[in-house]
């Protein structure tokens, strides 16, 4: 009981905030008062918080606001957060049920699409389940990949090989890897060819067999980059690509990003799965998600604005 009601009964009062209800509790017994419905779910609410503790999961702030918005959804907070992705040095596990959508989505198709604002964890998870994957032994290698673009800022000439000069743009991809295994593992993996993490042009003309391939930051391809990479993909593989249409950086003249026009053309072929984050799919910190929310408000203004000077010029 005390882990579920929070030290100092903290996570009782925000569950008392955020439902119109009266809740008593007394020893091991909860009482509700209020509309039948409100009562019936924070009920459930209380089972389901009992189950994810007694399952080891230890209850904050943010995980019980997330249970709460999954309850005012009709889902079940148990049925998402005791889902692994990863075991092993660390757990890793879906927090919100986009997350959950999307990780399914991977586990039942041979490409899967995560499209969606940044925070939303869908590089995170994708290397996740590539690594998951590994272990089970149903791939033999994981290839990583993310086109070399700039974010609105020229670096200029870097020093050291192609694999030095590429490798602040796939950090991101290796700072996943870190935090899912040591040092030493990843550079063993790295040594014997299990892991390869490469900029996308070096994609062409391969095919990839009994691989779990990552391409991330997929908004800043070309159509024709992307359609050579989703052709590399061979027998036993799966592929995941990310991308956020909010965050293209390709330059004027370079094209439409490739994310873009991809979603149009292969949106009802067989075995693809297209999978849309939202701002409350946000796991970082709250001020990241309040951050996307303020900009989506921004461009829907602006879109608004943008139309109606053009219906008034016409």
């Amino acid at each position: 009981m005390a882990s579920v009601l929070g030290p100092g009964d903290e996570l009782l009062r925000i569950i008392q905030g955020a439902f119109p209800v009266g809740i008593h509790v007394r020893g091991n017994e909860i009482t509700i008062t209020g509309e039948s419905s409100d009562r019936e779910r924070v009920g459930r609410l209380f089972e389901e918080l009992v189950v994810l503790v007694e399952s080891g999961h230890q209850l904050d702030e943010e995980a019980l606001g997330r249970s709460i918005e999954m309850m005012r959804s009709d889902q079940k907070p148990t049925e998402i957060l005791r889902t692994e992705v990863l075991r092993g040095r660390k757990t890793v596990r879906p927090k919100t049920a986009g997350q959950k959508r999307y990780v399914d989505a991977v586990r039942n198709n041979t490409i899967t699409f995560g499209i969606g604002p940044a925070g939303t964890g869908k590089s995170y998870l994708a290397v996740a389940l590539a690594v998951q994957a590994l272990l089970d032994k149903e791939v033999t290698r994981i290839v990583l990949t993310r086109p070399a673009v700039e974010a609105g800022e020229r670096l200029g000439f870097l020093p050291g090989d192609i694999l030095a000069k590429v490798d602040p743009y796939l950090r991101p991809l290796y700072d996943a890897l870190y935090d899912m295994l040591d040092h030493e593992t990843v550079a063993r993996l790295i040594d014997r060819g299990t892991l390869e993490v490469a900029p996308l042009a070096f994609m062409r003309g391969r095919t990839l067999n009994d691989a779990f391939i990552i391409l991330d930051e997929a908004q800043n391809a070309t159509p024709e980059q992307l359609k050579m990479f989703l052709t590399r993909i061979g027998f036993g593989s799966r592929l995941v690509v990310t991308g956020d249409v909010t965050q293209i950086d390709l330059l004027d003249g370079r094209g439409r990003s490739g994310l873009v026009a991809t979603r149009e053309i292969l949106q009802s072929v067989d075995d693809i799965a297209f999978i849309d984050l939202e701002v409350s799919d946000v796991v970082r910190h709250r001020i990241v998600r309040d951050i996307v929310a303020a900009y989506e408000k921004a461009d829907a203004q602006a879109s608004k604005i943008s139309g109606s000077s053009q219906e008034a010029n016409e």
